[in-house]
C-alpha cells in the first residue's frame, strides 16, 4: 500500500475509483448513496458502542475510528481475547499502539501491531487483574496512548432493581399495617394476633366428663363440688357472708387426675369455660405473654361467671430472679401480668382460676398467697379403695372374666396413679384381644402389670446353668421374704425374663406404704438379699453374679434411709440430709451444701453396713435351716417356669409351718386364712 493513502483516512474521501473498502475495512464509513461523501464526526460511533462492538459484543466487520494524523497500518477490528500475559509480551516489545481500560480498569480493549497479520492493527479485548501499577509504569515507559472511561449507568434500569429489591418487603410491612389497624377494640395490637389468648372457649362446655367419672380422690371433688354449688346457688353461700375463691391451685404427681378433675367442673357447672396451658403465654417475642394474659382475662370478665382452666402453670408461675445468670423478663411480665389480673387493682369479679402443676415447689410465693389462689388441694396416688375404685371406672366398658377381682388387683398394685390403672385396663384389654380371648381374664391384668412395672418379656432362657442359678436366686428372694417377720405376701415367681431381669419374685402388699415400720423396712432387706445369700450358699462365694446388682441399690437405699431420714439406727433420732439434697430440683441439689461433720458421715456409714450385715446373716440363715425345700421349689419352678404365690406356699408348707405372725398386715393374713 501507498504510503500516501495512509497518511490521514478522514481526510481524503474514498470514491469508487479508490475501492480501498477491502483492504481498509471501512465500508460502514461511507454513504451508500454517495461514497465519496465524507460522514461527519459526531455521526461516527461513540465509546459506549465501541466497546459493545470490539470488546463485549463484536459482530465482525469494520468500524470507522477518528484516525490519527499519521496512521502506519490500516486497523482490523476482531473479537479475539487476549490473556494478560501474551498482552505484556506484546506492550515489552513496543507492539501495544493505544489502550483504553472500562469497568474500572478490570477490561481493556487495546490496538496492538500484529507483525503475523501485515502489520496491521487489530483490537483486543484483555481481563485485566485490577490496575497494577506497574502495567501504569510500563504504558508511560512504551509511551503508549491509554485512557480511562466511565462506566455508564442506566438510571431506569437502576430504579427498576432498586425496586425489586424492595418489594416483598414493603409487601410484607403493608400486611403487618394492615393487619394491626384491623384488630377488634380490647383486642392487644399487635400483628398477626400475636397478643390474643390461645385459650379454647366453650360456652356450654360439653367435657363428657362428670364427678361420677372421677374416682379415688373424694377429697379434690368435695372442694370442687362446693365451687360448682357456689356458681350454682350463689346466694347459698352469700346469705352467711362468704365469698367465692378466686383461685384454686391443684397439686399432686402425673396422672393423678388433675385435668380430669377440672374437665368434670366444667361437666358440672355449665359456665362458660376457658382452658390453656400455662407455656401458651410464652413466645419469643417480649410482650406477647402478659399480652395474651390480658387479652383471657378480658375475655373471661366478658362473660362472667366463668372458669378459667391453666395446665402446668409452672411453665409461666416460676419463682423470680432463681434462674441461673438471672431470670428470664419475657416470663416474669407474664407472671407479673398474671397476679394482677387475679388480685390487683380492679380484680376480676366472677372469674374462678383452676390451675394445676406437679412442682409446686418452684411457684412463686406471691401467686400461691390467698386471695390468689385461695385453695390448694392435693391429688395424691389413690390408696387401695382408691384404685379399686378407679378399676371400676375403667372398666365399665371392657368385658371381665368373673374370676377376675379388681380388690386383689388394687393391692398388687401399689404407686399407681389413675392414669397407670387405666393403661393397665387398657394394655390387658389390648392382650386379651391379641390372644384371640372374648373377655379379660387373671392371666391378662397379671402380665399387663408385669410390663408395666418390669418391661417386655424377653426371650425364655435355654442355658441350664444359667436358668438354674437364676431359679435358686429368686426362690432365695421367696423363702427369705417370706420366713421375716414383716415382710409382704409372694405373689408369684418367674423365671421368664422382663427388661433388664432373667427373672422376677412378686409380692402382695398387705396394704398402703403410707407409714412402715421399723421392721418392715428390715424385712424387705433381708428378701432383697435372699438372692444373693442363696448364690453364696449353694454354688459358693465364688460362684456369685452380677444378678443382685438392683437388689443391692434397693436395699441400701432403704438401709440409708432408715439411717438418715427415719431415725431407726444406733444413732439416734435425728435428721441427717438436707431437704434441698433431696429435693427433685437439680439446680437446689448442686446448690446444696453439706454440713455433715466427718465423724458424722463415718457413724452413718457404720449404722448402714451394721444393718445391711445383720440382714444378710439372717438371709443365709434362712437358705441353711431351709435346702430341701429350696431345692423342691426350684425343680418345680425350672419345670413350670412361673410358680404363684398360693403354689409355693402350698410347697413350702410341706417341709415347714408359715408362722401367721410373720405376717403383720391383717389384709394379708385374711387371704392366707382362706
Amino acid at each position: 500500500m501507498s504510503p500516501a493513502l495512509s497518511l490521514s483516512i478522514s481526510n481524503f474521501p474514498i470514491c469508487k475509483s479508490q475501492d480501498l473498502s477491502k483492504e481498509t475495512h471501512l465500508p460502514k464509513t461511507t454513504n451508500r448513496e454517495n461514497p465519496c461523501q465524507k460522514i461527519p464526526l459526531h455521526n461516527k460511533l461513540n465509546r459506549r458502542k465501541l466497546l459493545k462492538t470490539t470488546g463485549l459484543g463484536l459482530i465482525g466487520g469494520a468500524i470507522a475510528q477518528p484516525a490519527r494524523a499519521e496512521t502506519e497500518a490500516p486497523i482490523e477490528s476482531t473479537s479475539s481475547r487476549m490473556s494478560y500475559s501474551r498482552f505484556l509480551k506484546y506492550l515489552d516489545e513496543g507492539a501495544v499502539k493505544k489502550v483504553d481500560l472500562f469497568d474500572n480498569g478490570n477490561v481493556a480493549i487495546a490496538e496492538i501491531l500484529n507483525p503475523a497479520a501485515l502489520n496491521r492493527i487489530q483490537r483486543v479485548k484483555i481481563q485485566l487483574p485490577g490496575l497494577p501499577q506497574e502495567l501504569l509504569r510500563k504504558l508511560k515507559e512504551k509511551d503508549v496512548d491509554f485512557a480511562a472511561h466511565p462506566m455508564e449507568v442506566n438510571m431506569v434500569a437502576a430504579t427498576l432493581d432498586l425496586l425489586g429489591n424492595l418489594a416483598f418487603p414493603l409487601i410484607l410491612l403493608g400486611s403487618l399495617l394492615f393487619r394491626t389497624s384491623s384488630n377488634a377494640p380490647g383486642v392487644p395490637n399487635l400483628p398477626f394476633g400475636l397478643g390474643r389468648s390461645k385459650a379454647k372457649f366453650q360456652m356450654e362446655p360439653n367435657t363428657g366428663v362428670t364427678f361420677d367419672d372421677v374416682a379415688g380422690v373424694d377429697e379434690a371433688k368435695q372442694d370442687f363440688q362446693e365451687i360448682v354449688e357456689f356458681l350454682k346457688t350463689p346466694e347459698k353461700f352469700t346469705a352467711v357472708g362468704a365469698r367465692i375463691p378466686k383461685g384454686v391451685l391443684l397439686v399432686g404427681p402425673p396422672g393423678t387426675g388433675k385435668t380430669l378433675l377440672a374437665k368434670a367442673i366444667a361437666g358440672e357447672a355449665g359456665v362458660p369455660f376457658f382452658s390453656l396451658s400455662g407455656s401458651e403465654f410464652i413466645e419469643m417475642f417480649v410482650g406477647v405473654g402478659a399480652s395474651r394474659v390480658r387479652d383471657l382475662f378480658n375475655k373471661a370478665k366478658m362473660n362472667s361467671p366463668c372458669l378459667v382452666f391453666i395446665d402446668e402453670i409452672d411453665a409461666v408461675g416460676r419463682q423470680r430472679g432463681t434462674g441461673i445468670g438471672g431470670g428470664n423478663d419475657e416470663r416474669e411480665q407474664t407472671l407479673n401480668q398474671l397476679l394482677t389480673e387475679m388480685d390487683g387493682f380492679s380484680g376480676n369479679s366472677g372469674v374462678i382460676v383452676v390451675a394445676a402443676t406437679n412442682r409446686p415447689e418452684i411457684l412463686d410465693s406471691a401467686l400461691l398467697r390467698p386471695g390468689r389462689f385461695d385453695r390448694q388441694v392435693s391429688v395424691g396416688l389413690p390408696d387401695v379403695r382408691g384404685r379399686e375404685e378407679i378399676l371400676k371406672v375403667h372398666s365399665k366398658n371392657k368385658k371381665l372374666d368373673k374370676d377376675v377381682s379388681l380388690s386383689l388387683i388394687a393391692m398388687r398394685t401399689p404407686g399407681f396413679s389413675g392414669a397407670d390403672l387405666a393403661n393397665l385396663m387398657n394394655e390387658a384389654a389390648i392382650l386379651a384381644g391379641r390372644r384371640g380371648k372374648d373377655k379379660i381374664t387373671l392371666k391378662e391384668i397379671d402380665d399387663s402389670i408385669d410390663r408395666i412395672v418390669a418391661g417386655m418379656e424377653g426371650t425364655k432362657m435355654t442355658d441350664g446353668k444359667s436358668k438354674i442359678l437364676v431359679a435358686y436366686h429368686e426362690i432365695g428372694h421367696a423363702i427369705c421374704a417370706t420366713l421375716t417377720p414383716g415382710h409382704d405376701l409372694v405373689q408369684k415367681v418367674t423365671l421368664i425374663p422382663r427388661g433388664q431381669a432373667r427373672g422376677l419374685t412378686w409380692f402382695i402388699p398387705g396394704e398402703d406404704p403410707a407409714l412402715i415400720s421399723k421392721q418392715q423396712l428390715f424385712a424387705r432387706i433381708v428378701g432383697g438379699l435372699g438372692g444373693r445369700a442363696a448364690e453364696e450358699v449353694i454354688f459358693g462365694e465364688s460362684e456369685i453374679t452380677t444378678g443382685a446388682a438392683g437388689d443391692l441399690q434397693q436395699i441400701t437405699q432403704i438401709a440409708r434411709q432408715m439411717v438418715t431420714m427415719y431415725g431407726m439406727s444406733e444413732i439416734g433420732p435425728w435428721s441427717l440430709t438436707d431437704p434441698a439434697v433431696q429435693s427433685s430440683d437439680v439446680v437446689l441439689r448442686m446448690l446444696a451444701r453439706n454440713s455433715m461433720s466427718e465423724k458424722l458421715a463415718e457413724d452413718i456409714d457404720e449404722s448402714i453396713r451394721t444393718i445391711i450385715d445383720s440382714a444378710c446373716e439372717i438371709a443365709k440363715t434362712h437358705i441353711r435351716n431351709n435346702r430341701e425345700a429350696i431345692d423342691k421349689l426350684v425343680e418345680v419352678t425350672l419345670e413350670k417356669e412361673t410358680l404363684t404365690g398360693d403354689e409355693f406356699r402350698a410347697i413350702l408348707s410341706e417341709f415347714i409351718d408359715i408362722p401367721l405372725e410373720n405376717i403383720s398386715r391383717k389384709p394379708v393374713r385374711e387371704m392366707i386364712e382362706a
